[in-house]
């Protein structure tokens, strides 16, 4: 069984503990999750519920997306996610909120990492630098790539190439406040992505 919800990230921010530690908290607005679609084992072989996050524009809504709203009797929305074997009983057009979750309780993030373009290996995978002293052509260059007896360079080498923008998931992060007024969650540390991405909150699988 796991509980979910689609969200943002808006920042981060600090936060003073009651004993006087100050906690560093990224803020996500997580709500409110409308149900847009219910999936049954009989049907469709799994049981999950889609949300939908965000209204969106009528206009900019196509045609079998618009019946698909229309039949869980919802708006549009602008992002659609599933969580299969959710806890609770739902149906179409329920709202889900960040009272889902609790203060204390444990967390896995999903998002889509900041992207840095084309970078070399330096920088993507840390590789030590050459020698910068002078007569030295070998400064960020990834040095051998494969022996001699191969004569090819193996799949799967590090090499340059695009950095970033991949899908990252944080584990066991601790859920420090709920504010329910605003639809907003505290987590301690930092999740991927820029500010006003989308993160996928889930409950922790290892916690």
């Amino acid at each position: 069984m796991a509980k979910g919800l689609i969200g943002k990230k808006l920042g981060m921010t600090q936060i003073f503990q009651d004993d006087g530690t100050v906690v560093s908290v990224t803020v996500i607005e997580a709500g409110p999750n409308v149900v847009t679609q219910k999936k049954t084992e009989e049907v469709d072989g799994y049981n999950a519920v889609q949300f939908g996050f965000e209204d969106k524009k009528e206009q900019r809504t196509n045609k079998p997306d618009k019946g698909h709203f229309k039949r869980a009797g919802v708006k549009p929305k602008k992002h659609l996610a599933e969580f299969r074997d959710f806890p609770e009983e739902l149906t179409e057009g329920d709202q889900v909120n960040v009272d889902l979750f609790s203060e204390g309780e444990m967390i896995d993030v999903i998002g889509t990492s900041k992207g840095k373009g084309f970078a070399g290996t330096v920088k993507r995978y840390n590789f030590n630098r050459g020698p910068m002293s002078h007569g030295s052509h070998n400064h960020r260059a990834p040095g051998s790539i494969g022996s001699t007896d191969a004569a090819r360079v193996f799949k799967g080498q590090k090499l340059p190439g695009r950095m970033g923008h991949e899908r990252v998931t944080i584990q066991n992060l601790e859920v420090v406040k709920v504010d329910t007024e605003k639809n907003v969650l505290l987590i301690k540390g930092s999740v991927p992505g820029p500010n006003n991405g989308i993160v996928y909150i889930k409950e922790a699988v290892k916690s």
